[in-house]
Order: structure tokens, then C-alpha cells, then sequence
């Protein structure tokens, strides 16, 4: 850092140097700490930092796991300046004796310059820190030797084979922590030190054991990101499993790996993971960023941008396909008029729109719905496999991501260009609370829900967990009932599927879910067409045996629905739509179908057992009304 005269004023201007790397004299620092040792006076004027070109200096880095008691950038200037209790404070801190082994590593490995992130940026400099942040890998990257401190490692050699017992992860911390992936990756020279800073073995030596430990390719760790460089979706594989103290590091310790740069904001949460998205996009034409949850695992319907690098753990062997290849897969299902050459700039370019991300893609319509599909993207998760498929919901003539269904799509293949929403949509957990003890009391028997972990009759949905299937049977057939529940882009739905006979209960289950999963925007309409201003809504199912069974739901907030389901039998109900009808009622309503007709009864209060706390219902009239 320089400072330069003003003409014509007595005020000094501070300006950093073009590349502003902070790095600690090894020599000051050192002779500053043996003055102490032996209570000698110290020249506070000795400068401990100072800043130098990353690009001709040669320096070491540390890589190390963050601890309670490290030391910052004003605490290692300032040490000489403290009282002597204070001083000795900060001398005994496990921070402090950390950088002072590694400057008599770099001393001993013939370095004058050494870079220690804890005191060498000024964090609170919002613009320093993100500048440190942007630059951390080009730094990482031009050391010539990089210490990686592994302060829980006792023993004097590395470990080769996970211990529950020792580590809380089977392996030492230093290899769950976000940072110390592009730690480990940009230096060509990584040498371990275990807790006694004794050396235990370097990255190259090491490289097997670090594939296994971090499923970093062994040709990455001792060659480098600089020749075949891998597909976006298996790097941020290697972070899947790594955690950070802040959210937003999640996205930042990757731009690095990924080569973008983008400024910090933290305080935005799952957001920054985001924009790292569609800085990549920008700057890439690489599909596989969309593979994220290609086995189905964790997918929630909304935008298409992953929310977390934990999504492409099942993306570790993903790789990108040769345009030829990629067409030629689809050659038999589309006639070749129809089909791209290599040389259409449709498959190569996504551009970022305020509208989505456009892009041209391989799409098949799933059988019984207009708004879900399956599409192709030109990558595939091993080497011999087909191209990796996702699932798209269309919504107000916009694609969002949706959660995999286990039905076929149909054989008819188009090639056609669509908008990717990649803005959030509005999402809120949903409370349903069931009442259906007038099932149980007409001979039908609960049998089981899937997800299987929806037990009860009280249970939340959310955006990973969309939907619940339960399934009743009739005591006196063989046939079987689904209630499905689920909330889609915000919205709650409600299905019945009646009359179905299939081998288990389990089976059936899972099948109506998977369904249901597929129509769930469809859904989704039916009912706030019926629902627009209402707050109760009753929809009638034909059941086997002239049975029906009514299903109503009263909102009771925004996000909590009571639903009674009864089981009604009468010959007369001969008018049964299956569909919703909403009630724009103050407080409550109750239908009952006879005839053509419909006999509606306003309640000062609505009586739902178990949904509203056994209320008494106050009658206020009623009127029949013509459904003919």
C-alpha cells in the first residue's frame, strides 16, 4: 500500500497496489516473537504485513480448519503496541501458535513471504474481503507450497483408512470444510502436517487416499483443473458432502473451482448459490449445471437453480456428451428433418433472460398430463449410460423444475424452445389435518401412506416433501381408495382415486403418488377455480357398493387445511362430478347431495371433529339448490 502527496492540499490519498495480497514478513514476525520470548523491548515501527504482487512473489499458504481463538489482522500489527497481559493473551491463543509454526515451516523451506486468511485480510473492509474472496484461488494457486494443518491428526503418518472413532466423519475435519477444497485443488504442492506441525505426506504421494476421501479424480489432484477440466455438475459433487459456518460460503468457496467471480453479499443466503449459477451460465454452455438430483433423490418443484451443492452428490462420475452422440440417441424417434445438426447454435447457447433461461431441449409429455415432462440434457452420469433426464412442470408458459415420477412418458419427442424459470417461486409449508374416523365407521380400513414416514393424521408438506398418499380399503371388497395431499408453487391440492384393485396396499400407494405427482398442476387448478374467495370447499367420489365418499376441506389460515372425509351410501346419489365446489361463506357450510339437488346448511360454526376442537354447530337456514 502507498501513499501520495495531493497537490496543492496537505492530505494524503492511501492507494493498494494493483494486486493488494497482504503477506507476513516470516523474518519480522519471527524476530518480533524471540524479543518477547525473552522480554526484551521490541520495535513497534517493525512491519509484520505487507503487501506484494502474488504474481512474482514467492510465498507459502496456509490451509487449516477455523478455530474459536484465531488471530486477526489488527491483533498480529498490533501485538508489540498490547499491554504485556493482554499481548500474552493473544501469544497463547492456539491461532496465534498456528501461524507461528508455519512461519517456522516457510523459514525452514527458505520463504520470506507466508499468507494466513485468519490475519492477513482485513475483514472489516467489505471491499478487501470480497477482493480476497475473488482472488483466494489465483492465490492458492501461484504459492509454492501450501501447509495443510490438520490439527486433529495425533499420529505421525496420514490416515489411510476412516475411523468413526477418532473423527466425527470417519476422516479429519479439515476434509468436510467447504474452504479447503480449492485449497487442496489450485496448489500444485500440498505438504500435511499433523497436530505437532510434524510432516505426514504430500498431495501427489497421497493422491489415491485423497480421491478416496474427497472423490476428487486422482489426475485433478496431480495435474491440476488446467487440462480435462470436468463438468460443472461433478466438481460441485466434491463439495456436496462440505459444510461452511456461513451459507453464503457454500457458493463462494466454489467460484474458483468453477472460474467465475462475482461480489459478496452475505446476509443472502441460499441465494449466493444462485447467482453462482447463473454467473456459470453466463460464461458456459455446460447442460450438466441442470443435472443436479438426476436420481430423483431431494428434488423440489420450483426454479430450476439447485439450492445447495448437496444436490449433485449423485453427480460424482457425470460427464458431458459429444453433440454427435447426443443426437444420434434420439435418431430413431425423430425423422432427421426434425432433428439439429452439430453445427445448430440451438444446442449450444442458453442465454439468461428476465423471463428464464432460454434454451432449446428434448422434450416428451408424461401420459395423462399436458404440463409435466421428461427432458434430455447432453451429459450422462457414467461413461456408459444414456443422457441424464429431468423433470419439467409447465406453469403460466414458463418451465420450472418438479419432482421425479416413476410413470413413462409418451413415445412422441419434440425439440422445442423453452423459458427455465430460475426466479423463486412462492413456497410455504402446509398443515393438513385429516379427520377420518366417519371412514373408519363405515366399514373402510386405513392401510398405509407413502411416504412412509407421513404417520398420523396431522402432517406438514414442503417443498422436498410435496405430497402424501393414504390408502383406505374397503372391508368387504377387495378394492382400494387414495387420498392424495400435496401443495405445488405454493397452492394445496386434494385427490381422490377411487376404485382400484391392485396386489398391496403399498403398491397402490406408491403408484397414486407417482400419479398424482405428474397432475399435480392440474390439480392444482381444479381446486382454486372452486376456491376463488371461498374458504370451504367439498368435492363427491363414487366408491364401490353405491358408496361415496365426500371429501371437504375448510381453510382454517393460510396454511393450514382441515379436511373431514366421510362415507356416504345412497342409491339416489346419481350426480357425482368428482369435481370441487366452493362455498363463499363467512363461517361454514355443509352439503348434502338429493336428487338433482343439493341441501345446503350455513352454520354459525362449521363442525369438523378433531379439525376445529368439537365445535357445536348453530344452524342459520337452509336452501336447496338445482345441480341439474
Amino acid at each position: 500500500m502507498d501513499t501520495i502527496p495531493v497537490a496543492g492540499h496537505n492530505l494524503r490519498v492511501t492507494r493498494m497496489n494493483v494486486y493488494s495480497m497482504r503477506l507476513i514478513n516470516v523474518k519480522a514476525l519471527l524476530e518480533r516473537e524471540e524479543l518477547m520470548e525473552k522480554g526484551e523491548r521490541v520495535n513497534h515501527r517493525a512491519k509484520v504485513l505487507e503487501f506484494s504482487d502474488d504474481e512474482v512473489t514467492k510465498y507459502a499458504i496456509l490451509s487449516h480448519r477455523w478455530i474459536g481463538q484465531e488471530v486477526d489482522c489488527d491483533e498480529i500489527v498490533d501485538l508489540a503496541k498490547m499491554n504485556e497481559e493482554e499481548r500474552d493473551g493473544v501469544r497463547q491463543r492456539d491461532g496465534y501458535r498456528k501461524i507461528l509454526d508455519s512461519c517456522k515451516q516457510a523459514k525452514e523451506d527458505g520463504y520470506d513471504w507466508l499468507w494466513v486468511d485468519t490475519c492477513c485480510i482485513d475483514k472489516r473492509s467489505s471491499a478487501e474481503l470480497s477482493e480476497a474472496i475473488n482472488s483466494m484461488y489465483r492465490w492458492y494457486e501461484n504459492a509454492q507450497v501450501c501447509y495443510a494443518y490438520l490439527h486433529d491428526v495425533l499420529h505421525s503418518s496420514f490416515p489411510v483408512a476412516p475411523d468413526d472413532d477418532m473423527y466425527a466423519d470417519g476422516w479429519p475435519e479439515w476434509f468436510s470444510r467447504g474452504w479447503t477444497l480449492q485449497e487442496m485443488i489450485a496448489p500444485s504442492n500440498v505438504q500435511f502436517f499433523n497436530t505437532e506441525w510434524r510432516a505426514i505426506g504430500d498431495k501427489r504421494m497421497l493422491a489415491c487416499t485423497l480421491e478416496e476421501i474427497t472423490g476428487v479424480p486422482e489426475h485433478i489432484l496431480t495435474d491440476g483443473l488446467c487440462g480435462d477440466r470436468p463438468c460443472v455438475a461433478q466438481i460441485m459433487s466434491w463439495a456436496a458432502s462440505r459444510t461452511t459456518t456461513r451459507v453464503e460460503d457454500r457458493a463462494y468457496s466454489l467460484m474458483g473451482l468453477l472460474g467465475v467471480n462475482m461480489p459478496m453479499l452475505y446476509g443472502e443466503g441460499k441465494k449466493a448459490f444462485h447467482r453462482l449459477q447463473l454467473e456459470i451460465i453466463r460464461t458456459s454452455n455446460d447442460h450438466s449445471i441442470f443435472a443436479w438430483s438426476c436420481d430423483g433423490e431431494g428434488v423440489r418443484t420450483g426454479n430450476i437453480l439447485a439450492d445447495d451443492p448437496s444436490v449433485f452428490r449423485c453427480c460424482s462420475e457425470m460427464e458431458l456428451m459429444n453433440p454427435d452422440e447426443f443426437i444420434e440417441f434420439f435418431s430413431e424417434d425423430m425423422p432427421d428433418g426434425e432433428l439439429p445438426s452439430t453445427e445448430d447454435d440451438r444446442l449450444g447457447t442458453f442465454p439468461v433472460t428476465n423471463r428464464g433461461i432460454q434454451i432449446w431441449l428434448f422434450l416428451s409429455p408424461y401420459d395423462g398430463s399436458d404440463s409435466v415432462f421428461q427432458a434430455w440434457l447432453p451429459c450422462r452420469s457414467f461413461s456408459w449410460h444414456p443422457p441424464v433426464t429431468i423433470e419439467l412442470c409447465l406453469r403460466e408458459s414458463n418451465y420450472y423444475r418438479c419432482a421425479k415420477t416413476y410413470s413413462d412418458p409418451e413415445e412422441t419427442l419434440q425439440f422445442r424452445q423453452v423459458y427455465l424459470r430460475y426466479q423463486d417461486t412462492s413456497h410455504r409449508n402446509a398443515t393438513f389435518e385429516i379427520d377420518d374416523s366417519k371412514i373408519i365407521e363405515n366399514g373402510f380400513t386405513y392401510q398405509c401412506a407413502y411416504p412412509a414416514k407421513f404417520t398420523g393424521n396431522t402432517f406438514i408438506l414442503t417443498s422436498t416433501n410435496p405430497a402424501c398418499v393414504k390408502v383406505y380399503s374397503s372391508d368387504q371388497t377387495d378394492h382400494f381408495f387414495a387420498v392424495g395431499f400435496g401443495q405445488v408453487f405454493g397452492k394445496d391440492w386434494i385427490r381422490v382415486e377411487p376404485d382400484r384393485i391392485c396386489d398391496s396396499a403399498e403398491e397402490f400407494a406408491l403408484n397414486e403418488y407417482n400419479n398424482m405427482l405428474v397432475e399435480a398442476p392440474d390439480h392444482v387448478r381444479s381446486m382454486d377455480k372452486a376456491r376463488s374467495g371461498a374458504r370451504v370447499c367439498t368435492m363427491h367420489t363414487r366408491l364401490p357398493q353405491w358408496k361415496v365418499l365426500r371429501t371437504c376441506v375448510v381453510w382454517k389460515s393460510s396454511r393450514e387445511n382441515g379436511v373431514k372425509l366421510e362415507v356416504l351410501q345412497d342409491p339416489s346419489f346419481d350426480c357425482v362430478s368428482a369435481k370441487w365446489t366452493g362455498f363463499k361463506v363467512d363461517v361454514g357450510v355443509s352439503a348434502h347431495y338429493f336428487d338433482n339437488s343439493i341441501d345446503i346448511t350455513v352454520h354459525r360454526i362449521y363442525m369438523i371433529p378433531t379439525v376445529t376442537g368439537g365445535l357445536l354447530c348453530y344452524s342459520l337456514g337452509r336452501r336447496r339448490v338445482s345441480v341439474s
